[in-house]
């Protein structure tokens, strides 16, 4: 009998792996790949057929008509800061509730934990009717805040960030303690840098579903000076205008913002999550 040759099936099963992954990768980039191709396309040439794969001719002049016709630039700010001042909050009250759950000891702790995750079963969509009712009588309506505080108390954040404080050893809080190091101390300058991998973790994380959450935003930004970005250029695909160029133009401007985000950020999104899997 022939012995088989394992570093050889290995060598031909790493190589099939790695044209497989390369082929579902193309297949994920190609929609991206389009959708900028095409809005640096005329508008004859997106609906074109058979399809130009690359622009014949390069024009910005998509682009030049997003900004110059609508407020794209109002909508950028609208959501940068409303994604970005969300995920400051959540991630400040996430961090002090997950310390509180993970480290304090008080009566009642772990049934308060498991009501609080439990939330996490609640579509937001079932609260969107009493959700709006509040932001309205509170003056929120057609206002950034209205979409930044109903999105800061949030059970995912604080699911996350207990993880990272169980895996803290008791023992440098106990450490910290007997130097004379107050609960505020110790939050902030002992164990808080433990979980910064979590918190890198949490803070994309958040900050994407902020950026996506298009329903809320809709409601609540009525008025074309308040909307986000993504509910701004979602008004540009439902307009008649059969200028698909510069509805191309216009989803690209809102999907840029994002790919920069992940891309400068992925190394802590993946050393948050790859820490956060392993427990010791």
């Amino acid at each position: 009998m022939q012995p088989v040759n394992l570093p050889k099936k290995r060598e031909l099963y790493d190589v099939f792996a790695n044209i497989l992954v390369c082929v579902f990768a193309v297949a994920n980039l190609f929609p991206l790949y389009w959708l900028f191709t095409s809005s640096l396309k005329n508008s004859s040439d997106v609906i074109k057929m058979p399809p130009d794969w690359w622009p014949r001719t390069f024009t910005f002049a998509n682009y030049t008509e997003v900004f110059r016709n609508q407020p794209a630039l109002r909508w950028t700010f609208n959501s940068l800061y409303v994604a970005g001042l969300t995920t400051l909050l959540v991630v400040i009250a996430s961090a002090m509730a997950a310390y509180a759950f993970s480290k304090l000891r008080f009566k009642g702790r772990n049934v308060i934990f498991i009501v609080f995750v439990s939330s996490m079963m609640v579509p937001k969509e079932v609260m969107i009717v009493p959700l709006f009712r509040i932001t309205q009588d509170l003056g929120l309506v057609n206002s950034v805040y209205g979409m930044i505080w109903p999105n800061v108390a949030i059970a995912f954040g604080v699911f996350l960030l207990k993880g990272f404080f169980d895996s803290a050893p008791d023992a440098l809080r106990e450490a910290a303690r007997i130097d004379g190091a107050g609960e505020v101390r110790t939050f902030l300058q002992i164990l808080l840098p433990i979980v910064k991998p979590g918190i890198g973790a949490l803070f994309i994380l958040n900050f994407v579903q902020v950026w996506n959450d298009y329903l809320w935003q809709l409601v609540v930004g009525q008025e074309k000076e308040s909307k986000t970005l993504m509910v701004g250029i979602a008004t540009l695909m439902q307009d008649l205008n059969p200028n698909f160029a510069y509805k191309m133009a216009g989803a690209t401007v809102a999907a840029v913002p994002m790919l920069l985000i992940f891309i400068l950020f992925q190394g802590y999104f993946t050393r948050g999550i790859s820490i956060g899997a392993v427990k010791e």
